[in-house]
């Protein structure tokens, strides 16, 4: 069978991760610590955002929102506003910045010729990461790349390792032929968890679920069962794997980085996609930018 373009994308990412450490190393724009910082993004980038903040305050660096570029809150203040966007054309994104005022931003994009461009402070161009795919997988990962080495840089580099594993290795049958899948996920996993659960919508439209991990057993964990999958993004809460076992449910729990296991997930995504006689290159009703009228 012939790769799809998602696929053959997807595989690049380990080595457009390690890129992007490199520019960030010599980039400016980006958060300092001690600043009070907003991410913001659509769809994908919003995960991304999230994941970005739960990695900055953990370590340390500063309070940090995230938000869906729709509800960014206005008038809150902020000492930098950062905004995750393939296209550079994503109507919500470019009104988040048109707002912005005198607050310095920062545009993360594949595409240096957008209206982003002239919209933000700071502008990063990651467009070795750039995809003709609708389905966004390398770009993302790269731009939580890109900020994840301002906040630990050498763990870009052993999450690049591990993805390359995550490529190489057997999805496992059961995971691929299940009915239904929940990804779990605690701090700044939960957003790549997110990711997972979108992409398998996405490319294969499946059902799919995503929460953070301790609060799976407030209700979500009443689907688990034979033919379905829980999968963690990191380690699972005590006691959570044994329950999920006892439904009948198959559990993944691999406990590596979740950028890597995100890589699997998306493997995942395609390989479903397949089974079903689907087009991962062509999900339904959707396109590769949202740009409003109006």
């Amino acid at each position: 069978m012939k790769q799809s373009l998602t696929h053959r994308e997807l595989i690049t990412q380990p080595e457009s991760w390690r890129r992007a450490a490199r520019a960030a190393s010599e980039a400016t724009g980006l958060p300092v610590p001690g600043e009070r910082v907003a991410v913001t993004g659509c769809g994908t980038s919003w995960f991304m955002a999230q994941a970005y903040a739960a990695l900055r305050e953990a370590a340390g660096q500063g309070e940090t929102d995230a938000f869906a570029a729709s509800e960014f809150p206005r008038g809150r203040a902020y000492d930098r506003i950062v905004t995750i966007t393939r296209s550079g054309t994503t109507t919500e994104v470019l009104r988040v910045l048109d707002a912005a005022g005198d607050t310095p931003t920062l545009a993360i994009t594949a595409d240096g010729k957008t209206p982003v461009v002239d919209a933000a402070t700071e502008v990063a161009v990651l467009d070795w990461a750039d995809e003709e795919s609708v389905v966004q997988t390398r770009f993302a990962t790269t731009a939580l790349a890109f900020l994840r080495t301002g906040v630990a840089p050498r763990a870009v580099a052993t999450a690049a390792d591990e993805a390359e594993q995550a490529l190489s290795s057997p999805l496992p049958t059961a995971v691929v032929e299940a009915e239904q899948w929940t990804f779990l996920g605690a701090g700044w996993a939960y957003g790549p968890a997110q990711e997972a659960a979108l992409k398998m919508r996405e490319a294969a439209g499946a059902w799919t679920e995503a929460y953070p991990a301790m609060e799976y057993r407030h209700g979500p964990v009443a689907i688990a069962g034979p033919g379905r999958v829980v999968w963690s993004f990191g380690p699972l809460p005590e006691g959570l794997a044994a329950e999920v076992t006892a439904t009948g449910a198959t559990l993944v729990a691999e406990g590596g980085d979740p950028m890597a296991d995100l890589v699997r997930a998306q493997r995942l995504a395609v390989a479903v996609a397949e089974s079903r006689g689907l087009n991962p290159d062509a999900p339904r009703h959707l396109t590769r930018s949202v740009v409003l009228s109006g």
